[in-house]
């Protein structure tokens, strides 16, 4: 859906190929923005459903928007580095807003570029406190239709080809920086003492990271347990829902995360999560309500929490009734898109 870049307001740059956690960020909000203020993204590989304008356009672009000045809302160095361009070299009209998930300590350079800009969000407290100046903390959201409990989860398990029993899940990028090792020696520890208890393990592999997969699977079928931790394939990002819903507990074993959208998903479809300490996870789950918080990287703190949720079914489901309202009260995506225009409205009206 291409706009012409005169009509737009706010553009959100994506100046990546390859999809990306701030990718999927864009292509959520984006067309949900855009039923309440003029925005389009741009980038080298925007979906065609995406409201849009060219990468070429920005040059020729109207050097103020139809409010008289435009936003630039940047998620990357280099998005940051483009609007200064645009601005100070080209003449366009533009407030620049970035927002910042990462939870480190920014380069001097990084740390110049967010300087330079108009106004700075942070997707967590602990992401605000990295950044050495004011922010606004607006959390991320999910779409609480797509991400929502099944009807039947015993049909979607055989629709799906599950097994029966409890379900225990660990999704996303395999790889140790996502802790996946950590998932898969607690499974090995846990599951001979859990009959009907399964671990599945789900997520795109790259060349770099196949040798760590191939050694997961290797202690997995040492343990003599390949019919109980299943390794399965990356699915689309349409099909995630389902996945989710299939299961009974869900395992965020990160050792580092930027933010990390699959507790919430998790906890919208009525699956609650045992998650390390990073990310915004701790501002994502409440202990003992939606679920349990561990030290990342540690295999026996992660193995104890699992197994004491398989000991007691009446606890999980206790949580398990807490975790969507708790993700409808706080993580709609609905929210984040409103606040983030409000912020778009008020430096469009300076």
């Amino acid at each position: 859906m291409t706009l012409p870049a005169a009509k737009v307001d706010v553009i959100a740059p994506n100046l990546k190929k390859r999809v990306s956690g701030v990718t999927s960020t864009i292509m959520r909000l984006v067309p949900l923005q855009a039923r309440q203020i003029a925005i389009a993204a741009t980038g080298p590989a925007i979906p065609p459903g995406i409201p849009q304008i060219p990468l070429r356009d920005l040059v020729t672009m109207p050097r103020s928007g139809p409010s008289g000045r435009r936003v630039w809302h940047a998620r990357r160095n280099n998005e940051m580095l483009a609007g200064l361009a645009l601005k100070y070299l080209l003449g366009k009209r533009l407030a620049l807003v970035f927002t910042s998930a990462s939870q480190r300590e920014h380069t001097g350079f990084t740390r110049w570029l967010i300087r330079q800009m108009d106004e700075v969000v942070a997707t967590s407290t602990r992401s605000a406190s990295y950044l050495q100046r004011p922010a606004t903390v607006i959390y991320h959201g999910i779409d609480t239709e797509t991400f929502a409990p099944p009807t039947d989860r015993a049909a979607l398990r055989a629709r799906l080809g599950l097994p029966e029993g409890r379900l225990i899940g660990c999704y996303g990028r395999v790889r140790a920086q996502k802790g996946v090792d950590v998932f898969v020696d607690a499974m090995i520890s846990t599951l001979p003492d859990h009959e009907g208890a399964h671990g599945i393990v789900m997520g795109g592999i790259t060349d770099q990271h196949k040798d760590f997969v191939a050694a997961q699977k290797a202690k997995v079928a040492q343990a003599g347990l390949t019919a109980r931790i299943h390794f399965l394939p990356e699915v689309t990002p349409l099909d995630m829902p389902l996945w989710f819903q299939a299961l009974d507990l869900y395992i965020a074993p990160q050792r580092w995360e930027g933010f990390g959208l699959t507790p919430l998903e998790s906890m919208a479809c009525g699956v609650p999560v045992i998650a390390t300490r990073v990310g915004a996870f701790e501002e994502l789950i409440l202990p003992d309500v939606t679920g349990r918080l561990v030290t990342p990287g540690d295999i026996a703190e992660m193995t104890a929490e699992i197994a004491a949720a398989l000991a007691a079914p009446d606890r999980v489901a206790h949580w398990a009734s807490a975790c969507r309202p708790h993700v409808l009260d706080h993580f709609r995506i609905e929210g984040e898109a409103d606040k983030l225009i409000a912020l778009y409205r008020r430096l469009l009206a300076r």
